[in-house]
């Protein structure tokens, strides 16, 4: 499998760092802006990659490249998505995946059209530590409540509060705590427990309008789950699982899920899988061997799954009152 990376943040970093460490995944090209060129050279070299382009389009054309990799910013996933679907490419999209239900929609509707795959680059329902969570998760009985907290100070909060606004603090490059941090805690939950009925998001703002941090509250029949998320404060990452018959807990954020245990019928359990330096790593072998099977049926469960995501976000979103300029192309 031939794939062209795009962008040279820290997430293309990671990314590369976590493909090195993947066999079958050859890496033919990476796509970066003019003024980057030295550094695309520069991880070129370092990670063995083919070639190096500055023009988008070009790489689009590049008939060895058969998946694009999109690390580029919140606000940019849709038109990049959409040109290289266009092109005919499988595209794994960072989080996430759109600015908006309508884009993802589209975006959707697209990728089956094309018989392209359309990845969202999530990393916690692909780890062991989910896989396990989901196996005991029936043995709970009757689930009453799901917490999860992801609250990691920006590196960016101390600009943003001298007035320098960054794209993760700005509604114009669809930012925020909901859509950067909180969203994994979403995407567990609604992995774990599926649609629920009512969404409600109680958010602090900031001078621009967008969230800092908040609280996403989930509605279940019978149950309740709860999506803590900041981006102006820290504290330790978990996520609890509470029944009639016991509790599971993953001790870590919810991006990494690196370890679990829990009480079940009065039994402890513990996963014992011993997590990958790069968690990362994860999520690109279940999207390559998912490609390399041909599994559709797979890759549209993915797809629904996020799509699904895509709604609650923007309901909370909408309940907050955020808008994103996103919002107003109704045309995608």
């Amino acid at each position: 499998m031939k794939m062209a990376l795009v962008g040279a943040g820290k997430i293309v970093l990671s990314a590369l760092d976590a493909l090195r460490r993947l066999d079958g995944i050859d890496l033919a090209a990476l796509c970066v802006r003019e003024p980057s060129r030295a550094k695309g050279e520069q991880l070129a070299t370092q990670y063995g990659i083919e070639r190096v382009y500055t023009d988008y389009a070009a790489l689009l054309a590049d008939s060895e490249v058969e998946v694009v990799y999109l690390g580029v910013p919140n606000h940019l996933h849709f038109d990049y998505a959409k040109a290289a679907l266009r092109a005919g490419k499988h595209v794994i999209c960072e989080k996430p995946l759109t600015s908006n239900l309508t884009e993802a929609r589209a975006l959707a509707a697209l990728a089956r059209q094309q018989r392209c795959m359309l990845f969202e680059a999530i990393t916690s329902i692909h780890t062991p530590v989910f896989a396990w969570l989901k196996a005991h998760q029936p043995k709970l009985g009757q689930q009453t409540l799901m917490l999860s907290n992801y609250s990691q100070y920006s590196s960016r909060f101390d600009d943003y509060q001298a007035g320098k606004v960054h794209a993760a603090f700005d509604p114009a490059s669809s930012g925020g705590a909901l859509y950067d941090i909180n969203l994994y805690n979403v995407y567990l939950t609604c992995a774990l427990l599926g649609r629920p009925d009512s969404v409600s998001y109680q958010c602090n703002k900031g001078f621009n309008g967008i969230d800092t941090s908040g609280v996403l509250t989930l509605g279940y029949p019978g149950q309740v789950a709860v999506c803590s998320g900041a981006k102006d404060s820290a504290s330790p990452g978990k996520t609890t699982l509470q029944g009639t018959k016991g509790w599971l807990c993953i001790d870590d954020t919810p991006n990494v899920c690196g370890k679990a245990h829990g009480v079940l019928a009065g039994q402890s359990v513990q996963c014992d899988v011993p997590p990958e330096t790069n968690h990362m790593v994860y999520e690109f072998a279940a999207f390559r061997d998912c490609l390399a099977e041909q599994n559709w049926s797979q890759a549209d469960a993915w797809l629904d799954l996020a799509l699904l995501v895509a709604e609650v976000l923007e309901q909370g979103r909408r309940v907050a009152g955020i808008v994103f300029p996103a919002d107003n192309n109704t045309h995608p």
